[in-house]
């Protein structure tokens, strides 16, 4: 487990190899593991976090269900149905989660309950070609920029009129609004 460990900090990641079928040499292997949210209607699964990994998604929700992520302090985010929880987690919490993952899914990770059982492999692997994909996230607002001097003189005809459309701050910092 320490060599492998060690081998994610020093930048060798290449040299890793999963034993998922399709997952090294494709846009997904264990190297470039991206979280979002799927759901798979052939097995009922609702919206959910899942991670790519070759041709198929690790289902979060079922590894949790399993016990397969316990040991992760922030594991109880991966029941909720977005990525909000687990993106406020601290980095730290980022780095044991894939750490984690790594183990499960690198050839000679330390952890090796998913590799060595077909029926965890049935109920946390899912087709990517079978599930939809999801907005990640639950959006609650945003902050938008003046892009353009006339995207800010639009605006400010509208707000102040056309005599005081350009505030002349506007040509020395950025001007944000909240929407």
């Amino acid at each position: 487990r320490k060599a492998l460990t060690l081998l994610l900090h020093q930048g060798d990641e290449m040299l890793l190899l999963s034993w998922v079928d399709g997952a090294d040499g494709s846009e997904f292997p264990v190297q470039n593991l991206p979280f979002g949210v799927f759901s798979h209607t052939l097995s009922g699964r609702s919206p959910r976090v899942g991670v790519a990994i070759g041709e198929s998604v690790l289902d979060m929700q079922a590894l949790l269900a399993e016990g397969l992520i316990d040991h992760c302090a922030c594991a109880a985010v991966f029941a909720e149905a977005t990525l909000n929880a687990f993106m406020a987690q601290p980095r730290a919490q980022w780095l044991a989660v894939r750490a984690a993952l790594t183990q499960l899914l690198a050839r000679d990770g330390a952890d090796p309950a998913l590799r060595e059982s077909a029926e965890l492999r049935r109920r946390c692997l899912v087709p990517r070609a079978e599930v939809a994909m999801h907005l990640p996230a639950a959006i609650g607002d945003y902050t938008d920029f003046y892009s353009s001097r006339e995207h800010a003189t639009n605006v400010g005809v509208m707000f102040r009129g056309k005599d005081n459309a350009l505030q002349p701050n506007w040509l020395h910092l950025p001007v944000g609004y909240h929407g």
